[in-house]
Parts: C-alpha cells; sequence; structure tokens
C-alpha cells in the first residue's frame, strides 16, 4: 500500500512539473503507465479505460474497435492515477516519447485520411506515444507513420467507429488537390480522376489531409456540395457520403465493398459470405484487372477505377488462372 502511495506521489510530481520544458517528465510518465509494450501500445485514458494501439486481439473487455487504424479502447482494471488526454488546445512542440527516452522532431506532412499516416522530421521509434512537453498525446508512433490526435480524439470520443465516404482518393500535386481514383462501385459516383476539387460544402478546400478529414469524419448519408474544375470547365457536384471500406490497416482496393480483401502482395486475406458465390478462396492471387497487370494495391484501385460497368479480374491459384468479373 505505502509502496503504491509512492507511485502515485511520484507521477502527480511528474504532472506538476511537466511543461517546464524538455521531456523527462513525459518519458517517466510514459515508464510508469506502461503505455509502451513491445510491438503495442496501451495508454491510459480517463474514466478506467486504456486505448490500445495493437494487431492482436487484446485480452481484455472490448469498448470500441477501429479496425481501419487497429484501435481498441478496453476497460482499465488497474487504471493509472493520471491518465495522458489528447491535446486538442494548440500544439508548440513534440516529442516521439517512450520508456527509454524521447526524440523531439515535428510534422513534415499531415495525415490523409486513411490512405497515409502523418510524417515526422526524425526516424520514426515505433511504437511510441507522440506528446508535447506538458504530456498531451498528440498522435501514436507506428511504424508506417503517425496517427494525429484528431483521429484519436473522434475514436475516443464518438460512438461509431465507421467513416464516411464519397467515392475519391486524393493527393495534393503542386498546390493543387487532384483526385487520384474514383470508386466505381459508389452509387451514382460523380467524380472523374483528374478532378481538380476546390470547394467543399462553399468552403474552399486547402490540403488533401483536410479534406479527407472532412469526409471521414462526416456523418453517414450526409449531402455535401463539392466545386471542382474539370479541364477548362467548373463544375458543382452534389455527393451523399457512403460508407467507407478501405483504408488504414485495412485493404484499399475499392473491391472491399464487395467484401474481396488483399495483402500487399493482392492475395486474398479475406472474402465475406456474400461474395463466396464467385467460387474464390484466401490465397488467390489477383494480377490482372480489365487487362493490365497490376502488382500493388495502388495499381489496382488506380485501373479499376476507370470502369463504371462492371471490372474483369484475373485471378491465380496454384498456377490455374481464372477470371471473375465484378458488377
Amino acid at each position: 500500500m505505502l509502496f503504491r502511495l509512492l507511485i502515485l506521489l511520484f507521477t502527480f510530481s511528474l504532472s506538476l512539473y511537466a511543461c517546464k520544458g524538455g521531456y523527462n517528465a513525459c518519458v517517466q510518465k510514459t515508464k510508469a503507465s506502461h503505455a509502451v509494450l513491445k510491438n503495442s501500445l496501451s495508454i491510459p485514458l480517463k474514466n478506467n479505460k486504456r486505448l490500445l494501439f495493437t494487431h492482436q486481439k487484446p485480452n481484455a473487455k472490448i469498448l470500441k474497435y477501429d479496425p481501419f487504424l487497429s484501435l481498441y479502447i478496453v476497460e482499465d482494471r488497474s487504471p493509472f492515477a493520471y491518465p495522458f488526454d489528447v491535446n486538442m488546445r494548440i500544439q508548440l512542440g513534440t516529442a516521439m516519447v517512450t520508456a527509454k527516452g524521447s526524440c523531439e522532431g515535428k510534422f513534415v506532412a499531415n495525415q490523409i485520411g486513411l490512405n497515409s499516416f502523418a510524417r515526422y522530421s526524425e526516424p520514426l521509434i515505433a511504437p511510441a506515444l507522440l506528446l508535447s512537453s506538458c504530456c498531451w498525446l498528440e498522435g501514436i508512433v507506428t511504424s508506417r507513420g503517425i496517427i494525429q490526435k484528431e483521429y484519436l480524439q473522434r475514436f475516443i470520443e464518438s460512438k461509431t467507429t465507421e467513416y464516411s465516404d464519397i467515392g475519391i482518393r486524393v493527393r495534393d500535386k503542386k498546390g493543387k488537390l487532384i483526385v487520384t481514383a474514383c470508386d466505381p462501385f459508389f452509387s451514382e459516383n460523380p467524380f472523374e480522376k483528374g478532378d481538380r476539387i476546390l470547394y467543399y460544402d462553399s468552403k474552399r478546400v486547402t490540403s488533401a489531409s483536410s479534406l479527407m478529414q472532412k469526409i471521414l469524419f462526416a456523418p453517414l448519408h450526409s449531402k455535401h456540395r463539392v466545386l471542382i474544375r474539370r479541364g477548362s470547365k467548373k463544375l458543382s457536384l452534389f455527393v451523399k457520403t457512403q460508407k467507407r471500406y478501405g483504408g488504414g490497416y485495412i485493404s484499399d482496393t475499392f473491391l472491399e465493398s464487395k467484401g474481396l480483401y488483399f495483402n500487399k502482395n493482392l492475395a486474398l486475406t479475406k472474402i465475406l459470405k456474400e461474395f463466396q458465390k464467385y467460387g474464390l478462396h484466401l490465397g488467390d492471387r489477383l494480377i490482372q484487372v480489365n487487362g493490365v497487370l497490376v502488382s500493388n494495391q495502388n495499381e489496382l484501385r488506380a485501373y479499376i477505377s476507370k470502369y463504371k460497368d462492371y471490372s474483369s479480374l484475373l485471378f491465380e491459384r496454384d498456377g490455374f488462372e481464372f477470371f471473375v468479373n465484378i458488377k
């Protein structure tokens, strides 16, 4: 009992001295809370909960799960006295923090939805907490990049773990926001590859990261107006959000809405029940889409987006090749 009291007093003193400069207090808090494990994170939150980043199903009472970002919220039966807060205030500086030390740096690119995690100025230390000098949570560091605080906050506070979609993937190109792929299975998709996004809900679009966040966080089936430039013309498009099926730690080829999920080599890792009528098996490898060879998810997404009526997929299984047509 006395030992536990000393630990509580120690961590309280760390909180008092946080923000004074440097990250020593944050390192000690991270160590005391056991927030960084070998290949995962277990971050204490308020109300006897922990935020987990892990690719293994936790042995705890699961309260919420986000398969896109591999995040869980679980019940904490031995809550840490001074949990971490997600910092939604102004951020003045950050560091990657583990129980062994810290490394200061800054964002060089923000997270673009579920397709590209944020990039940092220093080599990534993963897994780690990304903290301010006050030990507020600014993100979590993974081997793929940083999941930023806005996504953590939404997951913690929202009742849903679903994301919205308007059937496009975008990127920044020389100060312009360009549509790089269109979902051919998205109902009444009005976009075309190469469209330049100008305004979203009457507000000028400034970056791919801000646009994708607005789209993903929007309520399902909500209506939005998008002003685009297509060639020399400006067009006003009206869209209704639908459920997002792929991205992050889930494959994102547009075929996820049809129940097909792939690994990085385009071998099937999951087939939903409603799609098993096509006779596909786990491990079948996609080698061609609409007559074009594909070797990764980006190529598959780019080529499949050109065909709105149906897509012809060529699979390989143990040296045997066969076609499947997807409408």
